[in-house]
C-alpha cells in the first residue's frame, strides 16, 4: 500500500488541518468552559460563604452544646472559626483544618500550608465569624462541570472525524475523475476536457489544461503544415538536381559538361538555401523561452551589412548604412541577425543591377521608446494588395524570376512576433521600391546599464 505523504497528498493536508482545527477548537472551548465554570463556582460558593457566615453571626450560640455545623459530613468542605470580640477563638470545625488565627472582614483569599482558601469574615457585637473553603474544592467542581459539558462533544469527536474524512473524499472526487479522464486519453487525443460537474475551484485548472491542449494542437498543426510544405517545396529542387545530373551524364563535350556543372552547382546552392531557410523558420516555431540579452541594434546591423556586401557587389548593388543611431534592444541576438539578414538579402536579390539598398537604425520620432530598423531599396517593390500574402510560407509573387524559397519574410514575421516587434511594408522614400520597417521596444541608449 502506498504511503500517504503530507508533503504531496492534498487529502492528508486537508485532514490534518481540519481535524487539527477541530481538536484545537475543542481544547480552546474546553478551556473557556472551564474558566466560565470556575467563575460560576466562585460566585456560587462565595454567596454560600457569606450566607453561612451571616447565619452564624445572627444565631445565639451556646458553646457547651453540640454545634449546628455537621463536622462528620465528608461532602461538607466549609471550615468555620469563631472568636470572641476580644480575639479568643472559641470554635473551629472541623478541627483538623489549618487556617490563620485571624480574619479580614469581607471576602479574602489566604495562603496556608494546605493550599489557598477562600474566606469570608463578619463581626457582631459579641463575636467574629469566619467561614472558609479550600480553592481546590472549587477547581474540582469547575472541572467536573466542564467535563460534564464537554463529554457529549468528546463522544462525538470520532463521528466528526469520520464526517470530515467523508467530506474531504467527496470534495476531492472531481479531481480524481479529472485525473482518470486525462490518464485514459490516447496520445493523439487533444480535444478539450469537459468542465461539466466540476466545482469552481477546479475550473481554472481545466481551463489551463484546455488552453495547453489548444496550443499543443496549434503547434502540431503548424508542424504538420510545415512538413507538408517542406516536402512539396523540396520535391522541385531535388527533381531539378536529378535532371541536371542526367544532363551532365549525357554531356559529350567539355563545353556541355561545364555548362551542366554550372547549372548543377546553381541547383545545389538553391537547395542548400532552401534547407537553411526552412531550418531558420523551424527554429522560430513556439518553443522554450530562449536566453535573451541586451545588445546594440546599430552594431548588429553593421555586422550583417558587412557580411552581405560581397553579395551586393557581385550583383552591382550599392549596399550601405544610411543612418545608425545608438540604441539597445532586448532579445535573442542571433535571431534578430537572421531577421536583418533576410531583409537585406531579399532587397539585394530583387533589386536590379545598379540599384541601391539602404539600411537605417534609429529611434522612432513618434515613440522614442521604440527602436526602428528600416531596409529600403529602389527595386520593383510589392503591390499593396500583395503585401499581406508575402508573409505566407513558400509564397512567391507571380512572374518572379529571382531564385528564392518564399520563406524570407515568413521568417522575418516569426522573429518579429517573438520579440514583440511590428513589421510594416511600404514604398521607399523615392516613391519606387520597397521599404520594410521593423519597430522594436527599446531598452535605452547604448551607454546605459
Amino acid at each position: 500500500m502506498k504511503a500517504i505523504s503530507l508533503r504531496t497528498s492534498l487529502r492528508a493536508r486537508l485532514l490534518v488541518w481540519l481535524l487539527g482545527g477541530v481538536v484545537l477548537v475543542g481544547v480552546a472551548g474546553g478551556l473557556v468552559v472551564y474558566r466560565n465554570a470556575l467563575a460560576e463556582a466562585d460566585a456560587f460558593f462565595d454567596y454560600h460563604l457569606k450566607e453561612t457566615a451571616l447565619f452564624l453571626r445572627d444565631q445565639p450560640v451556646e458553646y457547651q452544646f453540640p454545634t449546628p455545623i455537621p463536622p462528620n459530613d465528608v461532602a461538607y468542605d466549609f471550615v468555620v472559626q469563631i472568636w470572641t470580640i476580644d480575639g479568643r477563638r472559641i470554635y473551629i470545625g472541623p478541627e483538623q483544618a489549618v487556617l490563620p488565627n485571624s480574619t479580614a472582614i469581607g471576602y479574602s483569599t489566604v495562603n496556608t500550608v494546605g493550599g489557598q482558601w477562600r474566606v469570608y469574615g463578619t463581626v457582631s457585637p459579641t463575636k467574629v465569624v469566619q467561614v472558609a473553603q479550600p480553592m481546590s474544592a472549587r477547581r474540582q467542581q469547575a472541572a467536573q462541570l466542564a467535563l460534564r459539558t464537554l463529554a457529549p462533544f468528546a463522544l462525538l469527536m470520532p463521528l466528526l472525524g469520520l464526517l470530515v474524512w467523508f467530506a474531504v473524499g467527496r470534495a476531492l472526487q472531481p479531481l480524481q475523475r479529472l485525473a482518470k479522464a486525462v490518464k485514459a486519453r490516447r496520445v493523439n487525443a487533444l480535444e478539450p476536457l469537459s468542465d461539466e460537474r466540476l466545482p469552481e475551484e477546479v475550473g481554472p485548472l481545466v481551463s489551463a489544461l484546455n488552453d495547453l491542449l489548444g496550443r499543443l494542437t496549434a503547434a502540431l498543426d503548424r508542424e504538420r503544415a510545415f512538413m507538408a510544405d517542406a516536402a512539396h517545396e523540396l520535391r522541385t529542387p531535388l527533381t531539378a538536381l536529378h535532371l541536371q545530373l542526367g544532363t551532365l551524364a549525357r554531356a559529350g563535350t567539355e563545353a556541355e559538361r561545364g555548362e551542366a556543372m554550372g547549372k548543377l552547382s546553381e541547383g545545389v546552392q538553391r537547395a542548400i538555401r532552401l534547407v537553411e531557410q526552412m531550418l531558420a523558420l523551424a527554429r522560430q516555431e513556439p518553443r522554450a523561452e530562449p536566453a535573451r540579452t541586451r545588445f546594440a541594434l546599430d552594431e548588429l546591423a553593421r555586422e550583417v551589412v558587412a557580411e552581405l556586401v560581397p553579395l551586393a557587389d557581385a550583383r552591382q548593388i550599392d549596399l550601405g548604412i544610411s543612418e545608425a543611431q545608438s540604441v539597445l534592444v532586448r532579445g535573442e541576438r542571433e535571431a534578430v541577425a537572421t531577421l536583418i539578414r533576410n531583409l537585406v538579402d531579399n532587397s539585394v536579390r530583387y533589386t536590379p543591377a545598379g540599384g541601391r539598398v539602404d539600411v537605417s537604425v534609429e529611434r522612432s520620432a513618434a515613440t522614442p521608446s521604440q527602436a526602428v530598423i528600416k531596409v529600403m531599396d529602389n527595386g520593383p517593390g510589392i503591390a499593396p494588395e500583395e503585401r499581406a500574402r508575402v508573409f505566407d510560407r513558400f509564397y512567391r509573387r507571380p512572374g518572379t524570376r529571382s531564385p528564392g524559397s518564399g520563406l524570407g519574410l515568413a521568417i522575418v514575421r516569426a522573429i518579429a512576433a517573438a520579440h514583440g516587434a511590428a513589421v510594416e511594408l511600404g514604398e521607399s522614400a523615392a516613391g519606387r521600391g520597397l521599404a520594410v520597417t521593423v519597430s522594436f521596444p527599446a531598452t535605452g541608449a547604448a551607454g546605459e546599464q
